[in-house]
């Protein structure tokens, strides 16, 4: 058998090369694009599937607490967005982030993206209160949810949203004469 045969020829090589080349090109001009197409790591799911399937999956308390939030979200701001981000965690938008919906082993976290920005009358923020942006409820299994006062804190969240303020003017600390520097 002759060597040579097996071996592509140097113009064959060079053409290969440019193919590969224009390939690339093309394949970088369609990134920038940012066509809105379904990831293939969703199976080309909707994200409203995806949650359904969620759902379904968790087989427990976990599940059913989650379908029941999901429905009350939808009551409370039937315009929202359903998401699914992060590899795997329901979010609800409506012109921005409204809160996701996580499932751990023990509790189900519904995290408000601008929550600390938000009126809780009914204390049901109970997670995440040190920070400065978001907070969050924990529902253990067993917990009932204030359906009321939840779908307040969604319409609430909405609404600061559409407002198109990023957080809430800081407060700042009232000055005393005397105190403070001032040539006393």
């Amino acid at each position: 058998m002759n060597a040579m045969a097996n071996q592509p020829s140097k113009k064959s090589t060079k053409v290969a090369k440019k193919d590969t080349q224009k390939s690339v090109k093309t394949t970088s001009k369609k990134a920038a694009k940012k066509v809105a197409t379904p990831r293939p790591r969703t199976g080309g799911k909707s994200a409203s599937q995806l949650i359904s399937t969620r759902i379904a999956e968790l087989g427990d308390w976990r599940g059913d607490m989650l379908r029941h939030v999901r429905k009350l979200i939808k009551e409370a701001d039937p315009d929202i967005t359903e998401e699914w981000k992060w590899r795997g965690t329901p979010v609800w938008s409506h012109n921005g982030g409204v809160c996701t919906g996580e499932s751990y082993k023990e509790v189900v976290k519904l995290t408000f993206f601008k929550g600390a920005s938000l009126r809780d009358p009914a204390a049901l923020f109970n997670s995440s209160l040190d920070g400065n942006v978001r907070r969050a409820i924990d529902i253990h299994e067993g917990d009932e949810l204030d359906e009321s006062a939840f779908k307040d804190l969604i319409r609430n969240a909405v609404s600061l949203n559409l407002s198109g303020k990023k957080k809430p003017a800081a407060i700042k600390p009232k000055r005393t004469p005397g105190k403070g520097g001032g040539g006393d």
